[in-house]
């Protein structure tokens, strides 16, 4: 049974929204279902491709450290920050587009996010369709990143940046002007997720797991 499958029964029984005993139980304070995936019209915007099936399997099982998966994380009027999480440990990095979300900007302070950390924690990235991420030879070119596309419209693919997404609207909710937030602003919020306890990581934080791949 999927996670998908729990929720949807949940909101059935509450007619389509939870009761409010539970809701107040959850991070998002959200009552009601929104239907999964952010709708694009991205057909024939990016060009060579390549898709999520041709990803290796050490990505897909978590095998070894330096894959990655980002988006964006929309503000108001269309502004936006940049997120990053790694695979194996979870661990978060934010970036600022002060520039704006086209894709030479994305392009741009993408590159300059991955001189952060060491060449061997950058293999792969993985990414929707969105069209931010037009750039994305000429930014493999810059790095060495290999870039890897979902397929429209499933967010699941890149579940572990969408969870992520989800704790760091606690710290930038809807409507926050993106454009009004420092590197320093989202460094803070960076770490305080880098330095939360993970159940999924037997109770190290992401900081924690990330510094043995240094040691």
């Amino acid at each position: 049974m999927s996670h998908e499958t729990v929720y949807q029964s949940l909101f059935i029984q509450g007619k389509g929204a939870l009761r409010k005993e539970l809701w107040r139980c959850l991070r998002t304070g959200r009552a009601t279902r929104r239907p999964q995936g952010r709708p694009k019209s991205t057909k024939g915007q990016i060009r060579d491709m390549v898709m999520i099936s041709e990803r290796p399997a050490a990505v897909e099982d978590r095998a070894v450290p330096g894959h990655w998966e980002g988006d964006l994380l929309m503000g108001k009027r269309q502004t936006a920050i940049g997120t990053l999480v790694e695979r194996w440990s979870r661990y978060v990095m934010l970036f600022a587009l002060p520039d704006g979300n086209t894709a030479e900007a994305v392009r741009v302070a993408l590159a300059a996010n991955v001189q952060r950390l060491p060449e061997h924690l950058w293999e792969s990235l993985t990414w929707d369709q969105g069209k931010e991420m037009a750039q994305h030879t000429q930014f493999t070119v810059d790095t060495g990143v290999q870039v890897y596309f979902c397929d429209p419209n499933s967010p699941w693919q890149r579940g572990t940046n969408e969870n992520t997404n989800g704790l760091l609207r606690q710290y930038f909710p809807k409507g926050t002007d993106m454009s009004k937030l420092t590197q320093e602003d989202l460094d803070q919020a960076a770490y305080s997720l880098n330095t939360r306890p993970r159940q999924t990581l037997n109770g190290m934080t992401p900081s924690d797991k990330l510094a043995e791949t240094l040691q």
